[in-house]
């Protein structure tokens, strides 16, 4: 009776996309990481093709690593813990829907511009304009369901859980707005906002 009730009051669905995402990509980084680990030892193994280069797949396993399969994980987490604490569904089931395809989207397109070399050349911030404004839209959907859900909570107090879940959305949107800020030259190719020693300050800042 209790698993029925909870089934009807939380969002689950799209915890378990994230659950199953994450595995998924964690799976495919660390393949990735042993291939490129295997070409230190091996260089034959980019079979002279430029998209299997140790430059061009080394972004692909960082990338896949931390936000496809920490990103998904830290998602799904942050959307189960905020109901639970919270005794309340999602804010949002569509926007929550919508934070998981265009979460998956941006790590398709991340999958498909670094092995072509369409990459801004920052390290762990490697991908196009037209991908980075994805990851901005994405990324405020997701702080709407969040917060949105904390506001409607129907207990007095904020769990500790979710200050954290919290502080690193924001700042991850402070850091990924601030770093990430360019004029585009085309639609695979741009120019950092900032100049030499400032762009590699707020790109380890970063």
């Amino acid at each position: 009776m209790q698993a029925t009730h909870a089934s009807e009051t939380y969002n689950d669905r799209v915890v378990r996309q994230f659950s199953i995402a994450t595995v998924i990509w964690g799976l495919v980084g660390m393949v990735a990481g042993v291939f490129i680990a295997a070409q230190l030892l091996w260089p034959a193994l980019n079979f002279d093709l430029p998209w299997l280069s140790y430059g061009r797949l080394r972004p692909l396993h960082t990338n896949a690593v931390i936000f496809a399969f920490g990103g998904s994980a830290l998602m799904g987490t942050s959307f189960y813990v905020v109901q639970r604490t919270c005794h309340t569904r999602l804010f949002s089931d569509g926007l929550a829907a919508f934070v998981f395809w265009g979460w998956q989207l941006v790590i398709l397109l991340a999958a498909i511009s670094l092995p072509m070399g369409w990459t801004q050349g920052k390290e762990y911030a490697e991908l196009e304009w037209p991908i980075d404004l994805l990851i901005a839209v994405v990324w405020v959907a997701y702080a709407v369901v969040f917060f949105g859900t904390i506001i409607k909570r129907r207990v007095p107090h904020i769990f500790v859980a979710n200050w954290f879940y919290g502080a690193f959305i924001l700042t991850v949107a402070v850091l990924h707005i601030v770093n990430s800020a360019a004029l585009p030259a085309g639609p695979t190719k741009s120019y950092s906002a900032y100049a030499g020693a400032v762009d590699a300050m707020v790109q380890w800042w970063y």
